[in-house]
């Protein structure tokens, strides 16, 4: 992380790098390539406050609109993009300032890619992005065809940009990889996400350099092209199986067999073929030719467990198949599960919490705060220095994915700091030493949520919000038995509602920091008739 912090205060010199940018107010940026009378000069991450406006330097020269949208995507909303392509840098304005600031820290733990490159994003020093209507028009039109995707509506258009840019689609086939293929994704699925944007005729699936993918093909180019802009980068799964998505120099599939491996839609009376290859050699002679954009993603294996209870983000259930946007511990959590399947974690497992309030931090507290992100094993309060503590978790991929969401956030009144440990462990005191119980062993407690491989916790990791989800809760429990319980914890119940036939419920606090300690202080409380209660953040709102 060191280079990451020194590239970005080093920042860039003034002269024929500076972006030819103008500002008509101090708080907006406006772009115009045209007019270079004033000059922008780049922020540095370090001194700018927060923006919902994020620039982002050092893409690659061929990167595409897509690419840089998807490094958003999985925080909130899109709202806005400027494209710099002559300078290898962008702006991207998200919907909130807070989500943001969630991506900036997540991708401060983790280093972003695009095309297998390091990319760096900082806060812009500007709170809006204006652009000129007629200038980065490409950037526009796929903004608007994932918006509409994003809203649950159809990417089609009577804008003529976009129209000119569907009218470039060089093939009716796509190629498809699944990036962080943490659960199947079968031939069906991939039928019903694409079938939103036009006919799917045919499809081919297949292991490649150990990776999934397939070969997918509309009855028209314009739909390949849709389909590409709205779905490219997205998730299938709320935490995993990322569609890296491009055209394919393929114009027509040769399918010989309807199977779990390839299918002709308009051919239903083709034989299963079992055992048989679904690729003819001519075919796969030109298909090994057929280079991807985006690249083969380093150290990425097709592993994957049982997707049982696994729910599509995409919706298919409900017939929509549109994408939601992705939560910011989501896209934590499928890097973190790419760094477990290639077999790398990106740092030891042990955190360092500053700038705790000692005179009421726990062990357990700790505990019940970080083990919403991963399984804690120790915690250890600093005996010389108690508003400090170590926090060892499962895997390094755990600690990043805990330090992305919970770094800034106020605890007992006071924000705090999270930042990966040069430790490798947290050790327990020597037998016979009395360290006033500042150091506490977890491993084996009933405790963690993830010690079950598949577990619906993995894809109910949210980060902290005022609204919290309760499950596990007795029948004979009233709303206000919920709400007087909460309100004894500290701070104020703003709403309340029961589901699930009154098992589950979302109980809204005034602030997140009430949240964050309704949480620890109520997780696992002992509701009589052998029910402990249950509490994690919600990405809901009543």
């Amino acid at each position: 992380m060191e280079s990451i912090v020194s590239d970005v205060a080093v920042g860039m010199k003034r002269g024929s790098d500076d972006l030819s940018l103008y500002s008509t107010s101090p708080n907006s940026v406006t772009a115009n390539g045209n007019d270079s009378s004033k000059k922008l000069r780049v922020e540095d991450r370090m001194e700018s406050p927060p923006s919902r406006v994020l620039h982002i330097r050092k893409l690659p020269s061929e990167v595409s609109e897509t690419e840089v949208i998807a490094l958003g995507l999985p925080f909130g909303k899109v709202t806005n993009i400027l494209m710099l392509k002559g300078k290898n840098q962008a702006f991207l304005e998200l919907g909130t300032e807070e989500a943001a600031v969630t991506m900036v820290n997540y991708y401060t733990a983790v280093m972003p890619q695009v095309r297998n490159v390091p990319v760096f994003i900082q806060f812009s020093n500007h709170k809006e992005l204006k652009t000129d209507s007629t200038l980065n028009q490409r950037a526009q039109a796929v903004l608007q065809a994932v918006s509409a995707v994003q809203d649950g509506g159809s990417p089609n258009s009577d804008n003529s940009t976009l129209d000119s840019v569907l009218a470039h689609a060089p093939s009716p086939v796509l190629r498809i990889i699944i990036d962080n293929m943490f659960y199947p994704v079968t031939l069906d699925v991939l039928q019903q996400i694409f079938s939103k944007f036009g006919t799917v005729m045919k499809i081919i699936t297949f292991t490649k350099n150990n990776q999934f993918q397939a070969l997918l093909q509309f009855s028209e180019p314009v739909n390949a092209q849709q389909a590409r802009l709205s779905l490219d980068g997205q998730n299938i799964y709320n935490s995993c199986c990322t569609l890296r998505i491009d055209f394919s120099k393929l114009v027509n599939l040769n399918v010989k067999y309807n199977n779990d491996k390839s299918r002709d839609y308009t051919r239903p009376e083709l034989p299963a073929g079992d055992g048989q290859p679904a690729l003819d050699p001519a075919m796969a002679a030109a298909y090994n030719k057929d280079s991807s954009l985006l690249g083969t993603p380093s150290g990425m294996g097709a592993h994957y467990s049982n997707g049982g209870g696994f729910q599509s983000s995409l919706s298919l259930s409900q017939g929509g198949g549109a994408i939601n946007p992705m939560s910011a511990a989501a896209a934590a959590a499928a890097a973190a599960g790419r760094m477990v399947l290639s077999g790398h974690s990106g740092c030891s497992g042990v955190l360092l919490v500053s700038n705790l309030n000692e005179e009421m931090v726990t062990p357990q507290s700790l505990f019940t705060l970080f083990g919403v992100y991963g399984d804690a094993q120790r915690v250890k309060i600093l005996y010389n220095k108690k508003d400090s503590a170590l926090i060892q978790m499962s895997d390094g991929n755990q600690a990043q994915l805990a330090m992305s969401h919970l770094n800034g956030q106020k605890m007992y009144g006071k924000i705090i700091r999270v930042t990966l440990s040069k430790h490798q462990a947290v050790q327990l005191p020597r037998e016979g030493l009395d360290d006033q119980g500042l150091t506490k062993d977890f491993t084996n407690s009933p405790l963690h949520r993830f010690k079950k491989p598949g577990s619906k916790n993995f894809q109910n990791i949210f980060p902290p919000s005022a609204t919290l989800h309760l499950s596990n809760v007795p029948e004979d429990v009233t709303e206000e038995d919920l709400r007087l319980l909460f309100s004894n914890a500290g701070g104020i119940v703003k709403a309340f509602k029961f589901f699930q036939g009154h098992k589950m419920a979302l109980l809204q606090m005034s602030t997140v920091e009430e949240a964050i300690q309704a949480l620890m202080d109520l997780h696992n409380y002992d509701m009589g008739s052998n029910h402990n209660l249950k509490v994690s953040f919600s990405k809901s709102t009543i």
